[in-house]
């Protein structure tokens, strides 16, 4: 019988509150509250959040598959730049893997670098997909493929570092790149696109003896009622309200894991 540590499934509950009142991925928030608070190695809080992430967004997948509100061409464009570069990305791992001390800085920066970006991306979002959603309007759909390929490498290598990117920042990306598409079709995307990505590189981090199972699964003891109730109550929450509360705080976290 896995311990059970309170606190750990409050922080689940928490985290789970904000993700189903935000719709942001939960590795923007666990991720640096398992290394600022309770003093996780980075590279155990990224692998941990992996496995956490691909359980949760399966069943998400299998709600939006239900719906039928999801592109499997959008999602296959973006696995076949991932999935490489995710491997990829965990072979590096696995060679600097003997100097944890230089791991655990290398993983923290980018965390760093990449919650600040996600905290522009939730803030600005709106104003982003409206500039350049005009200029790719104009690209034709072999360019388009291309560019969504790209984004699928560019998230394989964050998340496989860090556990963030595949929500707020691929979101914006693919906003940006099909400004045609229904949005909720976009998002039950993102979210199918994150299982295979999250999966394979959360067990390429058990590999690695960086997932500690009694975390993840204490974490999902909260978390999981915690979605549902945030979930539950979004639609009373004004967006104006949460938003830049939010942006400003993945904007501190990210400032206090890089300074």
């Amino acid at each position: 019988m896995p311990h059970i540590d309170p606190l750990y499934s409050l922080a689940g509950v928490l985290v789970g509150l904000l993700v189903g009142l935000t719709g942001v991925g939960g590795g923007s928030l666990m991720t640096p509250l398992l290394v600022l608070v309770f003093g996780f190695h980075p590279a155990t809080a990224v692998g941990t959040d992996l496995l956490y992430a691909s359980g949760t967004k399966a069943v998400g997948t299998a709600v939006h598959g239900w719906r039928g509100s999801v592109d499997w061409r959008v999602v296959g464009r973006l696995a076949t730049g991932s999935v490489p570069a995710t491997v990829l990305t965990l072979l590096y791992l696995a060679a600097a893997h003997r100097d944890a001390k230089d791991t655990g800085h290398l993983i923290s920066t980018i965390l760093g670098v990449t919650l600040v970006l996600t905290a522009v991306a939730v803030f600005f979002r709106v104003h982003i997909v409206r500039a350049a959603g005009r200029r790719f309007a104009r690209f034709d759909e072999r360019v388009i493929g291309a560019l969504t390929v790209l984004l699928g490498v560019v998230l394989g290598v964050l998340v496989s570092l860090t556990s963030v990117g595949a929500g707020a920042l691929g979101m914006t990306a693919l906003l940006v790149l099909y400004p045609g598409s229904p949005v909720a079709r976009l998002v039950g995307s993102d979210i199918a696109h994150a299982v295979p990505l999250t999966l394979i590189a959360g067990l390429g981090h058990w590999s690695m003896g960086s997932v500690d199972l009694n975390l993840l699964f204490t974490l999902l003891l909260g978390s999981i009622p915690g979605i549902v109730v945030g979930s539950l109550i979004a639609t009373r929450v004004s967006d104006r309200v949460l938003t830049p509360i939010l942006a400003t705080v993945l904007a501190i976290v990210g400032f206090k894991l890089l300074f």
